[in-house]
């Protein structure tokens, strides 16, 4: 099949995030497919934006169309998206020559299925709404618009619109059917297709060395016998990590027990003061490493900790990155999030307590860290178990593809 995909903050491993739209194009073309991403010159989520037009980067054909720089969520960020929009259509001849048989809109907001619809009907695609997140309910619940703001209104009509007239909508959201459903999707036309890992990510793990600053604090740790609690990650306010140091500051009179955040985020600066003003020793903040070290970081810590803040988003389901690196590394988990019937919960590969609560993040610590050595992998087992065989993208990509016929 010819495959196009409009997704505005697309990404690749020398531009960054995100990744899942090279991932899955990787596998698609590995199988045989013809795949054309169209992303936006300029992303706030990449390190480095393309300087080319147009490039191929293993099999997979990029077009960047040439929208603004941005900083923030202002106004500056949504000319950018009406200006992505814009340009999709301003290219359609190039799409539509492509004669793609699937059409997918993958920009996260909603203004995308308009340019998708008339490209896939104009060439007898199938048309596919791929969700990351609710929009506009997300923008609502964490910025706080009502439903009657223009910029939410638009965003409403764009999502409704999509479910009227899309052959599939595939979700990384797997509770996400109901709140579709309100908006006018039968439930034959949904599917969930979470975010994974790529194998050789992992394969290659051990050939890897961290950066020498993380390297000293960890084997240091794990020689003075440390349990190690770890999280890696964003530090930002909707991963909560102000639990974290709560958590350590509840446990400092436990000598065997140690914490380490590796990352970068608006709220490190925050964390690190609230850290020394409570005077924490049993907590250390190390600098962001690459993608590709995370698997060799994670497997000094012996408990893995994710967090978020209360949100009622978290109902639909998440899928988180960091969740599916945790299983993999075959450690317990401690996830402090409001999701019901979790990964951790079905697989049992962990503990889930509430959102922002301390209390129970350090009592579940205590827990797992009382556990036998043999307990603990038994725990880390059943959640690699569960990733190798749902969410490596191999396996995801053919479930979209399969999904489409």
């Amino acid at each position: 099949m010819n495959i196009l995909m409009l997704s505005h903050y697309a990404g690749a491993p020398q531009y960054g995030m995100e990744y899942r739209s090279y991932y899955m194009s990787r596998e698609w073309v590995k199988a045989g497919h013809k795949v054309m991403i169209a992303g936006a010159s300029f992303s706030h989520l990449r390190k480095q934006q393309p300087a080319v037009e147009r490039e191929n980067l293993e099999g997979i054909e990029y077009l960047w169309l040439k929208t603004r720089s941005y900083e923030g969520n202002g106004l500056s960020r949504v000319l950018t998206m009406v200006q992505f929009v814009l340009e999709c259509y301003r290219n359609k001849r190039l799409f539509i020559d492509f004669k793609p048989d699937v059409v997918i809109a993958s920009s996260v907001y909603t203004f995308d299925i308009y340019p998708a619809h008339y490209i896939a009907k104009k060439c007898g695609a199938k048309l596919i709404y791929e969700v990351h997140d609710l929009w506009p309910l997300s923008p609502m619940v964490i910025g706080g618009y009502s439903k009657y703001h223009p910029f939410i209104w638009l965003l409403q009509r764009g999502e409704n619109y999509a479910y009227k007239h899309v052959d599939l909508v595939v979700s990384m959201l797997d509770k996400a059917f109901p709140h579709m459903q309100r908006h006018g999707l039968d439930e034959k036309r949904f599917v969930c297709v979470p975010n994974g890992y790529l194998a050789e990510e992992w394969s290659n793990a051990d050939t890897q060395e961290l950066p020498k600053q993380h390297l000293e604090l960890l084997q240091s740790m794990q020689a003075e016998g440390k349990t190690l609690v770890g999280f890696a990650g964003g530090l930002t306010q909707s991963t909560a990590m102000q639990v974290f140091v709560e958590a350590a500051d509840k446990l400092r009179n436990k000598p065997n027990l140690a914490f380490v955040a590796i990352g970068q985020g608006p709220q490190k600066d925050e964390l690190i003061q609230m850290a020394n003003d409570k005077k924490l020793t049993n907590i250390h903040f190390l600098p962001p490493i690459p993608k590709t070290l995370i698997p060799k970081a994670i497997s000094y810590f012996d408990i893995c900790y994710m967090g978020g803040v209360h949100s009622i988003l978290h109902k639909y389901g998440t899928s988180f990155n960091k969740m599916t690196d945790y299983m993999l590394s075959q450690k317990p988990i401690i996830m402090s999030v409001d999701e019901p019937n979790s990964v951790v919960q079905r697989c049992g590969c962990g503990i889930q307590v509430e959102a922002e609560n301390a209390e129970q993040v350090a009592n579940a610590i205590l827990t797992i860290a009382s556990l036998s050595k043999e307990e603990r992998a038994e725990m880390g087992h059943k959640g690699y178990d569960y990733a190798v065989e749902h969410l490596e993208y191999a396996t995801l990509a053919e479930q979209f593809i399969q999904s489409i016929k």
